[in-house]
């Protein structure tokens, strides 16, 4: 015997229909065409403006914040070259990731004095700054652009892969 009523297919595909009704109805024409074009089209011109000033803005923090970074992955290698060989894999990385964001006209800012006295407070500084980089690329997530975005998630979870690297690094040369 088979059930009369509603069936949770039959749910689902009345559902799956209204849905596709709604997404259809909003593709028709919509405010941009006609007479109001000129308007909408100023309007997206200086919004277009307003993000390419925002995403500029954006970079140059997050680069500023990398270029820093590498500054002090630089410095602990100089102060204690015996580290060279586990921090050079990083400091290549976070140099790329700072190529990334640099917008063209990017300068190079001052560099952070290390006050580390040996290699382990050393590695521990470098730790806490790329937890530092890498929620500052976090913060920034929420005002970036789609693709900038997700340039600084990423760049932001490289980070924190580096800050537990560069902690348990730190725990080898306590050793």
């Amino acid at each position: 015997m088979r059930r009369t009523g509603t069936t949770r297919r039959g749910a689902f595909t009345a559902t799956g229909a209204l849905a596709l009704g709604a997404v259809l109805a909003g593709c028709g024409d919509g405010p941009g065409r006609g007479k109001d074009s000129a308007r909408s089209g100023a309007a997206t011109a200086a919004e277009q403006a307003s993000a390419a000033r925002a995403e500029e803005r954006i970079r140059t923090a997050a680069a500023r914040t990398g270029l820093e970074l590498l500054g002090g992955y630089e410095q602990v290698i100089r102060a204690h070259p015996a580290t060279a060989a586990g921090l050079s894999p990083l400091r290549d990385a976070v140099r790329a990731h700072a190529k990334a964001l640099a917008p063209a006209d990017g300068q190079a800012p001052a560099l952070p004095r290390s006050r580390a006295a040996d290699a382990e407070a050393g590695l521990k500084e470098l730790a806490a700054a790329e937890r530092r980089a890498a929620d500052a690329h976090l913060a920034a997530l929420m005002e970036a652009p789609p693709e900038l975005a997700r340039l600084l998630a990423s760049i932001a979870a490289a980070g924190a892969a580096h800050a537990y690297l560069l902690t348990e690094l730190a725990k080898e040369t306590s050793s």
